[in-house]
């Protein structure tokens, strides 16, 4: 309970700073969302709370994901959310969070007898993935036929071709892109095989104090309860849906 006050206390009492923060996302509805030209979100929103509450101006844009990626990891000043925190990546990064959390799916067409009772079933099998997403990066290094392509969108229709087996992403986002696809009954989970926390990751070289008040922040949004009402926010967000003809 003290670490928490704690961070209440340095969250409310931090200055603001002259620093100036490029944060880099990627659309992925209903965590990044661009909205009349705004940027919204279930994680959108707590990094902008982030930034209020820790006196941090800002700016920020949203691109594909790699190039976002590749922003934070090479130029100062420069953050990337939701980003996978994983042991190759510790050392590349100053992160904060986390901010949110996703599990790794691997989806398959409706009415087919997979026979996936573990991820080693499904070595034999194309996995579609996106360039960047640490997903197919992780099946990838582990041996996996893993079959990259420049937009995720285009995943689902290929499994509906058959020009992959399989499709890995996380029950968030696949759920209002197969509605947008209109492939919600044709596309289900064959297996869930990992689940991680995404994190706010900045530039090496930006100061340390700089993240330890952006910590300080999202602490005090978990203890009063700000964190918990962004997520119920966007819990029942209805997904745009294709008309039936």
């Amino acid at each position: 309970m003290k670490a928490v006050a704690l961070a209440i206390v340095l969250a409310a009492a931090l200055p603001a700073s002259a620093a100036r923060l490029t944060i880099t996302a990627e659309a992925t509805y209903p965590a990044v969302m661009v909205v009349d030209g705004r940027v919204l979100g279930h994680a959108a929103d707590k990094v902008h709370e982030i930034m209020r509450r820790a006196g941090i101006d800002y700016t920020l844009d949203v691109m594909p994901w790699k190039r976002a990626y590749i922003s934070a990891r090479n130029q100062p000043d420069t953050c990337v959310f939701m980003t996978t925190r994983t042991p190759e990546r510790e050392a590349q990064f100053r992160w904060v969070g986390p901010i949110s959390q996703a599990d790794w799916v691997l989806y398959g067409r409706a009415g087919r007898d997979y026979g996936i009772k573990v991820l080693e079933d499904a070595r034999p099998l194309r996995i579609g993935a996106y360039n960047g997403d640490i997903r197919g990066e992780h099946l990838a290094r582990l041996g996996f036929k893993v079959d990259f392509v420049q937009n995720d969108e285009s995943n689902p229709r290929k499994l509906m071709l058959d020009r992959i087996d399989l499709w890995v992403n996380s029950t968030r986002s696949s759920r209002p892109m197969l509605a947008r696809a209109d492939l919600a009954d044709k596309i289900v989970p064959v297996l869930t095989f990992n689940n991680v926390r995404l994190y706010l990751a900045c530039n090496p070289a930006t100061p340390a104090a700089l993240a330890e008040r952006m910590d300080a922040a999202l602490k005090a949004m978990v203890a009063d309860g700000a964190y918990k009402a962004i997520e119920q926010k966007y819990e029942h967000l209805q997904i745009p849906t294709p008309a039936r003809k």
